[in-house]
């Protein structure tokens, strides 16, 4: 079986950090583990990849790791920080001579339709991206030959779509899991799981509550994604974690199996 790697591209929350304006130590930080583009994940097997979500800063995430070829883009749900750089697809168009492959629901398809209306006009203007749209559902789809689990989470009321590839857990943009869901992650060894900040938040899980679902969920290693400047410094969060459990940081790579 071919190893998947997992890539985070971004692990900050939609205003990134530095967030423009502030001048809180976080911003200020001269670590590079501070500094955190919009949320997003690749994983890859041998020369493959896919992406879930296009935040804003996706064509400044495909420079940095230096992808020349993706299979597809798989949303989590429709939010303009996990949407809004699909525009920048249409250089893999242009290189593959190919329309991408795009995974939603059918809740942000309708979105994708209202945001990018020039992509699916009827009478295109030259060079939008192409695009084939797929049905998210809540059956298992393959890509790369793997076969990948839609599991059910909410952002407040918003439906998202969290996702099982082998052992691998992401749940990103979470504040609730059912407990159905629960069970699609039970016996995963490595999750990915939104934590905002230290306080309480209306749609996402602050460090506390992520903690809590990961020690119920029980994998060997949980990293902690979507995270805002008013979390603190990495160095200094990281070291009241426990040991399985670490903030992840932009250009992070690990083996999922």
């Amino acid at each position: 079986m071919s190893q998947l790697t997992a890539t985070f591209l971004g692990t900050g929350t939609s205003q990134g950090i530095p967030v423009i304006a502030c001048n809180c130590g976080v911003c200020k930080s001269d670590d590079f583990r501070d500094n955190r583009l919009r949320t997003s994940l690749m994983i890859s097997k041998g020369s493959k990849n896919i992406v879930i979500d296009t935040g804003p800063d996706f064509r400044q995430q495909m420079l940095r790791e230096s992808v020349s070829q993706l299979e597809a883009v798989v949303f989590t749900h429709e939010h303009k920080d996990h949407t809004s750089g699909m525009d920048d697809i249409r250089a893999f168009n242009y290189s593959s001579k190919k329309a991408m492959q795009v995974f939603a629901t059918a809740e942000v398809q309708n979105s994708l339709r209202r945001e990018f209306h020039y992509v699916f006009s009827a009478d295109k203007y030259p060079g939008v991206p192409e695009v084939n749209l797929n049905a998210i559902t809540n059956d298992a789809f393959e890509l790369m030959g793997e076969s990948i689990m839609p599991i059910d989470v909410l952002h407040f009321r918003l439906p998202v779509k969290a996702f099982r590839i082998r052992d691998f857990g992401y749940v990103t943009d979470a504040n609730f899991i059912p407990e159905e869901s629960f069970e699609k992650l039970k016996g995963v060894k490595w999750l990915v799981l939104n934590a905002l900040r230290k306080q309480p938040h209306v749609s996402h899980f602050n460090l506390d509550e992520a903690i809590q679902v990961a020690n119920r969920i029980g994998a060997e290693k949980t990293w902690l994604t979507h995270i805002s400047h008013m979390m603190g410094k990495h160095g200094e969060v990281t070291a009241e974690l426990p040991s399985n459990i670490e903030l992840a940081f932009d250009g992070l790579k690990v083996d999922i199996g």
